[in-house]
């Protein structure tokens, strides 16, 4: 009760972004109560491509998810101590985005009923019955971790023991639940675009680019607008660490262009051609988000491998907002749609999400947005009631690290 207490207290400007939230999930639930009546038939979807803009963002969300690991994994297990006050922080974004992973499926799935056929006859050669599982351990991992450390943090005493294998269990759980849905699009056969054993590192390495990119956006604005400041050590190490995923999610895009290019395979090339090049010359569906994104990867990457840039706060806003957009654009538009344009037959079906699918796709990322201004706000007052106001680079080690 405490915590909820904190929750839904605030001032004018704080219920003013709260009422737009609700707004925007009432007004997308008003959709998916048509989508549930009538079925998928009133998204863009069809016979030729049936992943769109929900499976997009499902894709794109288990990354950001997954990249709480690259502030876990240095401030628990190896006690670099100025991730101390950005540690929770990143286990709540991590909780925010697994629920709008699953809500995601939630939707995609038509009809709710369907996600009981996965729990009540499990498949185990399934690669969605084993994504259910990681998502789901995952999501009950950060929320134990979450819930025991602020506690004992309000309570003002060392967290408990047994917590500390739990977290260091949420380290490999984290690097699971992206590698488990990247082996749903390879282990597809008649889906060339995604048939690559590559998929699931380029996965990892644009997550932990994309979800600290936004932990980083997050940090400087919960500094803006209430004074709490994780230090600047700490947005600096998770500034390198943004840049050298980066380079390897570049990297591999571009290993994966040559492959497809150079050896011409018409299976493989006209995916890319679509995306990048257009088909036959001419242009595409995807075309101008693909050269966005290519654009968006560019410019991001100058900006990040320039020390004096990225050390700036302002230049390195620019280059996180970039960055999170680009790979936004990469996983969450262009991967999941282009694996179906051509289709197996070479039939080219364009795609158009309609008013009700972007609706209820903004409903959860609002309902997501929602989950975190309440954790932040339940976090900060916390800390302000065990620590008063603590100063910025005044770091407390942690007894969960010791």
């Amino acid at each position: 009760m405490f915590m909820l207490e904190k929750a839904i207290g605030g001032g004018r400007r704080y219920w003013i972004w709260i009422f737009s939230l609700l707004a925007v999930i009432g007004w997308g639930f008003s959709f998916y109560l048509r989508q549930f009546s009538y079925g998928l038939g009133i998204t863009g979807l069809s016979r030729n491509i049936t992943w769109g803009v929900y499976i997009g963002q499902f894709t794109f969300l288990v990354g950001v998810a997954a990249s709480a690991v690259m502030v876990v994994l240095p401030y628990y297990l190896h006690n670099h101590k100025e991730f101390s006050r950005m540690a929770i922080l990143g286990e709540f974004l991590a909780i925010s985005s697994v629920t709008m992973c699953m809500l995601f499926i939630f939707v995609d799935m038509g009809q709710p009923t369907r996600v009981l056929n996965v729990m009540l006859y499990p498949t185990l050669h399934s690669m969605m019955f084993w994504d259910m599982v990681s998502l789901g351990g995952y999501l009950a991992l950060n929320a134990v971790i979450a819930l025991v450390t602020l506690n004992a943090e309000r309570k003002g005493v060392a967290p408990p023991g047994w917590i500390k294998p739990i977290i260091v269990l949420s380290i490999p759980w984290a690097i699971s639940i992206h590698t488990v849905t990247a082996f749903l699009y390879s282990g597809l056969p008649g889906r060339p675009f995604w048939l690559t054993a590559i998929l699931a590192p380029r996965f990892l390495a644009s997550a932990f680019a994309s979800g600290p990119a936004l932990l980083i956006l997050l940090c400087m604005l919960l500094r803006k607008l209430t004074g709490y400041d994780v230090g600047s050590k700490a947005i600096k190490g998770l500034a390198v660490i943004v840049t050298y995923a980066m380079i390897a999610n570049v990297f591999f895009l571009l290993m994966e262009m040559f492959t497809s290019f150079y050896s011409q395979i018409p299976s493989l090339v006209e995916h890319f051609q679509n995306m990048y090049t257009g088909m036959d010359g001419g242009s595409s569906p995807l075309l101008s988000w693909g050269r966005s994104s290519l654009v968006l990867m560019a410019v991001a990457l100058f900006l990040l491998l320039i020390p004096r840039v990225r050390g700036n706060s302002r230049t390195l806003a620019v280059a996180c907002a970039i960055t999170f957009l680009s790979l936004w654009i990469d996983k969450g538009v262009c991967l999941v749609v282009c694996g179906f344009m051509p289709s197996p037959l070479g039939i080219m079906t364009s795609y158009v999400p309609t008013l009700a699918e972007l609706s209820i796709a903004a409903a959860v990322w609002a309902i997501g947005a929602l989950m975190i201004t309440g954790f932040y706000k339940i976090a900060l007052a916390v800390r302000e009631d065990a620590f008063v106001i603590p100063t910025a680079d005044t770091i407390t080690p942690s007894p969960v690290a010791k």
